[in-house]
């Protein structure tokens, strides 16, 4: 038996993917592979290594349409003749053999067993236990695999071909045992060989093709089950053929009639059913056939060598019939792209993708999505493409030329130890625009070249290797390579790198390609949005986000629209109906296992912009079931069929999950995490998720119908601005399990702002178009995407985009400017929010190279000269072309006659010094010298040539001039010069040098010595300058002969001190390191900081540490001494002259170890001491404030010297930012007196500070605890904020009141008087918190303890108030004075007594103490002078007045603290009326005293039964005794016997009438009459008669008189 091509050459490779139990069976397939056979067991397909020759053509089985044929027992093809055995199953196009234990498969006949499936084309068999395959059938198995126990032969496209059968026997187990495995062997002298089919028992075996569900497998193995039920009786079955060369004999087995009859019957009973069946399907309805895409055979993995050929199969059902999509790494494959690439068949439910001469970039996963109405399934192999690591053997490839890269072939140092690589015709800084194919190529040349080895080719965008896609090609010619952008996108813009590798050696070239947006198609409209990618995936949701267009088209973009299509259709489906700022928008709705692709358009006040780039497409699936897809291995097909069985075990309920967290809040969702349970039992689970509002338990579930499988979930539908807690619970088949902690609370909203605007815009020269822009990160931003960066010309107003995809860092290179224009720029941020605001435009700029050639050095001199060199000096180029000098080339020529030669070389390498000795020259000669600068640009022009020098000894003794004077540290007066000493000194050494100074513009007799002695130092700080003029300096060497010639005069220098200009600065940090510091903003990207010593280059590191970042340097004293004293200073190189200098002499010296010694050994400064204080719930409050803590400070809390630490006692807490130390402690106990320290620890900083409590300050502290912790349980509920008190109304009534809180409407009030509840008629209603009780008339009864309660549920609260002796005093003082307040004036009133002075008050207690005075004299009370009170009227009585009763009169009321009066004029006319009114009241009086008056006796009506007797009797007064006259109906009637009148002693009158009749009813009066008065009492009599009989008479009415005085 063959193997397939990879496993005969790499059997190794599969090794991993096979079980420890199939070992046996790998065996006989490496014996098999000495037999060179085709034969493959349970579906494989048949491959031939060599041509079978020796195949017998007749014995090939013919099939017109190309089936295939599956059989539980043997195969046995033949045209001429059918052989039926007991053991064998003989096949034929003429005739059918039926037997009872083999299947038998006829091209012409239809025969039917009760145990075997019949196969035909021309004909339809239904087993009852088995599925019939044909392809002229219609009877399909869905589920079922065709299980072949001897071989199986394939011929879809194989014409000549023989299959031998073997003899083989079967003996099956009655129950599906563990069984040992075995394969099917060719045995030379054709014995059967027993085969068992082998069934294994495991967990972790996989195989393609076989599904994971124990009920599937038992589908797929049906007639496997089948077979084994039919020999359950343990009867074995065995067949056998066997083909003879010459003639084939045939063995019959004899049937009973029994048997004969039984299969008889039941092949009748079949037909039936079939019949039936067929007759149901016809009748079905066929929207009840519709079912979504199935893969019966789904495509398989493979590994094949390059230029190998490759096709996947696989077969799909489903009604309506699916579409078939391939797809490679989840791009759709495109027949017309790749011309005789790929080729797609689809026939008959048979699906195929041949992929030719595989390279190794076809290596990758491969997709077949089948989609239907009813949904879509995708199924995935995987292609590996290996590439030959041994000796190359062309037979496996195409014929010509094989090329293999180095990293997958031989090394190439056996052949170079170096190569080199160059890039010619490169590309360039590319433009182009959305929508555009844009090509970036480069040729490379690579030497030595080594033919049959080829570079590994490599592109780069931003730094991330590039693959091939629909939107991007690549190709290498062998000579150059090039990258397509077949449709330009704002994506493709960036930095793109070719690196070329050669084994282990490589070079690559890089440059920007710049992407513009393309028109837009409504005018104003704004760009598209970019990058658009799916964040979050989920069965149901997608998380989109993008990242916002730099153009919004004039007007600010007012949001996007985000759009969805579903993969394989065109239809765009809008998901928002109001578009979303927030580049973040979660898409729902999706349907589970279907993919989609998304877009996403601008929008602003003129338009929608056109839509972004497509994203990647992606599945609508849980995340746990889109991990397991990924994770199925792809193990190349071995052959063997793996059938599991797994011993059922008992369900576990999950426990709950861990780690369960927020990763993400927005408005419109909510991102939740967790971690899967640890006690799940065996199987898998999945999740449910909760949520709730804060501050409450109503927990709803929010994925209610299906659970999630994934730890990973967005929650939907939350209400912005609302707080939220989420849970997670698990569940399996066991049920579901406990929630778990729920989340803190969690604000739905957009926690993400938009960012600031970034900050210090700096452009800097690059080239003649381009110019780099640098910029700082805006503060507290989050989350940025990038930058985007706009360039305008200066005066224009108009802006463009500098970039179209936001360039993260803060540094850009912006190209395609126009050369020599000035512009400006200015930079924004983004994040998802949206954009940041503009930052402040930069300075303009012109655009021109930053770099360019020094220009010529000048002032060239000879500094010393002997016979045969010269030392030549000149002076720095005055413009260095923006980089640094690297060096200088010498020339020099002869000058014979005036006439100059031809220029030499001095130099091949450039020197660094700016002096040089030429050698080899003439003695005696005239020369000329001219020298050239040189930098990274290139060398610069020469400079002019000098003028003639003649080369000779020279023999002055006082030295040569000195050289290269520099002017350093300018400021407005003063500067330092430094200089070189001279290169020839004379014929002694040099002693000393003399500093002259001039103006500029000044004549050679203004020279002046800066100096007057000499100085041995090659430095001099040159003092006292003008600001603002302009100076030139020169140096003189003076040695014992003399003062030498002087130098080239320096550049002009001015006096003046540039805008920014910095010094060095001395600091020492808070470990007391001492540092000099010196910071420059004027830097290049070349700028250096130089250190010196007393302006000599610092050599010994020794005792100095230089630590230089960005513009910042700091050289740092190691340990500071007397060593160290000098001058320091530091230059910045290429700047403007950038320089500062710091004097380090001994008295600085001392200031700074001082300083230093305070920094290592500091004290934490105090901004409070530690004090006490007694908080609201009684607790003790210690603490201390220091003036600043870093986030190290420590503090250690002390007791009586003994440490204390954080627990239910003490509550400690260190806040470093505000430098607050405290210490709370519950409760002050006897225990707790003592000293409290505390200690504080900042770093190498330390303080404490101390309180003693002892004594009565301890005790004191207590007790104001202790008064505070109940004033706080009090206070809990219902309290008096204000106590009983009292207060006086204006009315003199007594108000007690209080103030209350915390009260709710259960709250009761009661008041008691001396322990007595006093009974209120209204409740209270508390309004603004205040009780009141009113006592009106308060006097002496009213002493007493009054109490009010508070009280409910909560507690009580009680407030007392004594109204006794003092206090109550206190109280009357307070109503007397009231009450003297409310006194009216007095007034006069006459008497019939005599003369009354009353006052009104509002209310009179006996408290209140009132005196009279007479012309301010107390009046002393006798009967006729007398004071009292009526009411509320307080008087004094004068009976019978007299003119000695004249006079002034006051009343004065004392409340207990002072005294009101009130006052009256008793005299003159006053006094003169009242006395004559007393007059006439007293004689009234006496005559109404004296008046006749009937004083009582007469009714007002008498009501009488006739024929009674009516008797009246009255009383009368007067003096004199009064006359009395009788009336009726007001006429005089006198006495007779019928009415009797009398009238005794003047006192007494009487009326009898003896018995009354109805004329004596009427109107009676008694008159009576004195020369006082007159008066008249009137009666009236009714008489009635009485009725019938029986009737009860009415008794007798009287009421009372009515009496009217004359």
């Amino acid at each position: 038996m063959a193997l397939p091509f990879y496993q005969k050459h790499h059997q190794h490779y599969d090794r991993s993917y096979r079980h420890k139990e199939l070992q046996s069976a790998l065996s006989q397939y490496q014996k098999e592979e000495k037999r060179k056979s085709a034969a493959y067991a349970h579906g494989s397909a048949a491959y031939h290594h060599r041509s079978v020759a020796d195949y017998s053509h007749a014995a090939v089985a013919d099939y017109s349409h190309g089936s295939e044929a599956y059989s539980y027992g043997s195969l046995a093809y033949d045209h001429e003749s059918a052989a039926q055995s007991k053991r064998s199953a003989a096949y034929s196009l003429e005739s059918a053999a039926q037997s009872k234990r083999s299947a038998a498969y006829s091209l012409g006949s239809e025969a039917l067993t009760k145990t075997s499936a019949a196969y035909s084309l021309g004909s339809e068999a239904l087993s009852k236990r088995s599925a019939a395959y044909s392809l002229g059938s219609e009877a399909l198995s869905k589920r079922s695999a065709a299980y072949s126990l001897g071989s199986e032969a394939y011929s879809l496209g194989l014409k000549d071909s023989n299959i031998m059968l073997e003899d083989q026997s079967y003996k099956l187990s009655p129950k599906a045992k563990r069984a040992k495995q075995s394969s099917l062997l060719e045995d030379k002298e054709n014995k059967g060989i027993d085969y068992v089919v082998p069934v294994f028992t495991g967990r972790d075996v996989y195989d393609s093709g076989i599904t994971d569900t124990e009920e599937e497998r038992i589908k797929e193995s049906a007639a496997y089950i089948a077979r084994r039920n039919l020999f359950a009786t343990g009867e074995g079955v065995s067949v056998s053929s066997r083909v003879a060369a010459s003639s084939a004999e045939e063995q019959h087995e004899k049937k009973s009639r029994k048997v004969a009859i039984r299969e008889s019957a039941e092949r009748l009973a079949l037909r039936k059913t079939i019949e039936e069946t067929q007759e149901f399907h016809r009748r079905l309805n066929e929207d009840k056939l519709l079912h979504a895409p199935e893969f019966v055979i789904k495509p398989r993995s493979h590994t094949v060598w390059e230029k190998q050929n490759v096709k996947l199969h696989c077969t799909v059902t489903g009604w309506p019939e699916p579409r078939v999509t391939w797809y490679k790494n989840n791009v759709p494959i495109n027949v017309h792209t790749n011309p005789g690439k790929y080729v797609i068949e689809s026939r008959y439910g048979l699906h195929s993708l041949e992929i030719s001469t595989c390279e190794f970039e076809d290596t990758a996963q491969y997709r077949a999505s089948a989609m239907n109405v009813k949904g879509e399934l995708s199924a995935y192999a995987s292609i590996v493409v290996k590439r030959y690591k041994g000796e190359i053997d062309d037979t496996f490839f195409h014929a010509g030329i094989v090329t293999m890269p180095l990293s997958f072939g031989v090394t190439p140092h056996g052949y170079a130890s170096r190569f080199e690589i160059h890039f010619v015709d490169k590309f360039e800084v590319t433009f182009g625009r959305e929508g555009e194919t844009m090509s970036l190529g480069c040729t490379v040349i690579i030497h030595p070249e080594i033919k049959r080895f080829q570079p590994e080719i490599q592109w780069y965008k931003n730094g991330v290797l590039i693959t091939p896609s629909k939107w991007v090609n690549m190709h290498w010619s062998g000579e150059r390579a090039t990258l397509t952008l077949t449709h330009a996108n704002k994506e493709d813009e960036g930095l793109y790198t070719l690196r070329v590798v050669m084994g282990d050696y490589y070079e690559q070239y890089s440059s920007y390609v710049f992407v513009r947006d393309t028109d837009a198609e409504i005018a104003g409209a704004p760009g598209s949005p970019l990058d658009v990618q799916c964040l979050d995936a989920n069965k149901d949701y997608v998380i989109i986000s993008w990242k916002q267009p730099a153009v919004d088209g004039g007007s600010h973009i007012l949001g996007y629209f985000i759009d969805k299509c579903e993969v394989g259709t065109t239809n765009w489906t809008q998901c928002n109906d109001t578009p979303v700022k927030f580049a973040r928008f979660p898409v729902t709705g999706l349907i589970e296992g279907r993919s989609y692709i998304f877009r996403v358009r601008a929008v602003n006040n003129a338009g929608i912009s056109i839509p972004s780039r497509v994203s990647d497409p992606v599945a609508a699936l849980d995340p746990a079931d889109r991990a397991r897809l990924r994770s199925h291995p792809s193990a190349p097909w071995t052959g063997q069929i793996i059938v599991t069985e797994e011993e059922p075990t008992e369900g576990v309920v999950p426990g709950p999950p861990s780690n369960l967290q927020v990763i993400e809040a927005t408005k419109n969702y909510v991102v939740l995490s967790w971690k899967p349970p640890g006690e799940r039992g065996h199987e898998g689970v999945m999740y449910f998720v909760e949520k709730c509002i804060a501050g409450t338990e109503n927990w709803q579930r929010v994925n209610t119908e299906i659970p999630v499988k994934s730890p990973r979930f967005a929650v939907f539908d939350l209400a912005e601005g609302k707080s939220y807690h989420f849970r997670v619970r698990c569940c399996n088949s066991a049920g579901i399990g406990e929630p778990c902690e729920a989340t803190e609370s969690t604000v739905v909203g957009d926690k993400l702002d938009i960012p600031k605007a970034p900050g210090r815009i700096i452009p800097t020269r690059n080239t003649d178009t381009s110019v780099v822009v640098t910029w700082t990160e805006p503060e507290d931003a989050k989350e940025l995407v990038g930058y985007y960066i706009e360039a305008s010309i200066v005066g224009s107003g108009h802006w463009e985009p500098c970039n179209n995809n936001p360039v993260k860092g803060t540094r850009f290179i912006c190209h395609g400017l126009l050369t020599d224009e000035n512009y400006v720029f200015r930079v924004r941020a983004v994040n998802a929010a949206g954009l940041s605001e503009f930052s402040q435009e930069s300075e303009a700029i012109q655009v021109k190279a930053a770099i360019a050639s020094p220009s010529p050095p000048y002032d060239i001199t000879v500094l010393e000269s002997v016979r045969d060199s010269m030392v030549l000096g000149w002076k720095q180029p005055k413009v260095i072309g923006g980089a640094e000098i690297t060096g200088y080339y010498v020339d020099y020529r002869e000058v014979i006659d005036g006439i100059p030669g031809k220029w030499k070389e001095a130099n091949i390498k450039p020197i660094s010094e700016r002096a040089y000795r030429i050698t080899n020259l003439k003695e005696n000669m005239i020369y000329q010298f001219q020298v050239a600068a040189t930098n990274v640009a290139g060398v610069g022009t020469p400079s002019p040539p000098s003028r003639s020098f003649k080369c000779e000894e020279w023999s002055i003794a006082v030295p040569g001039p000195p050289h290269d004077l520099v002017c350093t540290e300018v400021r407005k007066d003063s500067l330092v010069l430094l200089w070189k000493e001279p290169v020839y000194t004379g014929r002694s050494p040099v002693s000393g040098y003399y500093v002259d100074v001039k103006e500029t513009d000044a004549t050679d007799e203004h020279w002046k010595s800066a100096n007057e002695k000499t100085i041995t130092k090659r430095f001099l700080k040159i003092t006292g300058l003008k600001e603002g003029v302009s100076y030139v300096f020169r140096v003189r060497a003076t040695n014992q002969a003399g003062v030498g010639k002087p130098s080239d005069l320096t550049d002009p220098v001015i006096a003046q001190t540039r805008p920014g200009t910095k010094e060095v600065v001395a600091e020492v940090d808070d470990n007391g390191v001492i540092s000099l510091n010196f910071e420059c903003d004027q830097m290049s990207p070349d700028s250096k900081f130089i250190w010196s010593k007393n302006y000599e280059p610092i050599e010994d590191d020794s005792r100095l540490d230089i630590d230089t970042k960005g513009g910042k340097s700091k050289a740092v004293f190691k340990d500071l001494g007397e060593d160290d004293l000098g001058i320091y200073s530091c230059i910045v190189t290429d700047t403007d002259g950038v320089s500062s200098s710091y004097t380090m002499d001994e008295e600085e010296m001392k200031r700074l170890l001082a300083l230093s010694h305070e920094h290592k050994f500091p004290t934490i400064p105090l901004t409070s001491e530690l004090a006490v204080e007694i908080m609201e719930k009684g607790q003790v409050r210690f603490w201390l404030q220091a003036e600043k803590l870093s986030g190290n400070a420590k503090v250690n809390f002390v007791f009586n010297d003994k440490e204390i630490f954080n627990g239910e006692k003490y509550k400690m807490n260190v806040d470093q930012k505000t430098g607050l130390v405290e210490m709370v402690m519950e409760k002050l106990e006897a225990k707790d007196e003592g000293t409290y320290t505390f200690q504080l620890q900042d770093g190498k900083a330390t303080n404490q500070s101390s309180l003693v409590l002892i004594g009565d300050v301890f005790k004191k502290l207590q007790d104001e605890a202790d008064f505070q912790r109940r004033e706080w349980y009090r206070k809990q509920g219902p309290h008096f904020v204000e106590y009983l008190g009292w207060e006086v109304t204006s009315d003199c009534n007594v108000l007690l009141k209080c103030k209350v809180a915390n009260i709710k409407k259960e709250t009761h009030i009661v008041w008691y008087k001396d322990d007595r509840e006093i009974m209120v008629d209204e409740e209270h209603d508390f309004k603004d918190g205040v009780c009141t009780l009113l006592i009106s008339e308060f006097s002496k009864k009213d002493a007493g303890i009054y109490e009010v309660i508070l009280k409910d549920d909560r507690g009580k609260d009680r407030s007392e108030l004594k109204l006794l002796d003092a206090a109550f005093a206190d109280l009357m003082n307070e109503v007397c004075r009231i009450i003297a307040l409310s006194a009216t004036e007095l007034k006069i009133q006459s008497t019939e007594q005599g003369i009354r002075l009353y006052s009104f008050v509002s209310h009179y207690v006996e408290d209140l103490r009132v005196s009279w005075s007479h012309n301010d004299a107390k009046i002393k009370y006798t009967d006729r002078v007398k004071t009292g009170v009526t009411g509320e009227q307080i008087w004094l009585q004068i009976n019978e007045p007299t003119p000695h009763d004249k006079g002034k009169y006051t009343m004065e009321i004392f409340d207990g603290k002072k005294t009101h009066t009130k006052m009256v004029d008793l005299s003159g006319q006053a006094f003169d009326e009242a006395y004559a009114e007393f007059q006439r009241l007293k004689l009234a009086a006496i005559a109404e005293k004296n008046r006749a008056r009937v004083l009582g006796g007469l009714p007002d009506v008498v009501t009488i039964q006739e024929g009674k007797a009516l008797n009246l009797t009255c009383n009368v007064w007067g003096d004199p005794t009064p006359e009395i006259t009788w009336l009726k109906n007001e006429k005089t009637f006198t006495a007779d016997d019928h009415c009797i009148l009398k009238y005794e002693a003047g006192k007494c009158a009487s009326f009898t009438i003896t018995a009354v009749s109805t004329v004596d009813s009427g109107k009676y009066a008694l008159l009576v009459k004195n020369k006082y008065g007159t008066e008249t009492s009137d009666f009236t009599v009714s008489v009635f008669i009485p009725e019938e009989e029986g009737t009860i008479p009415y008794p007798e009415h009287i009421t009372g008189a009515k009496k009217k005085k004359v």
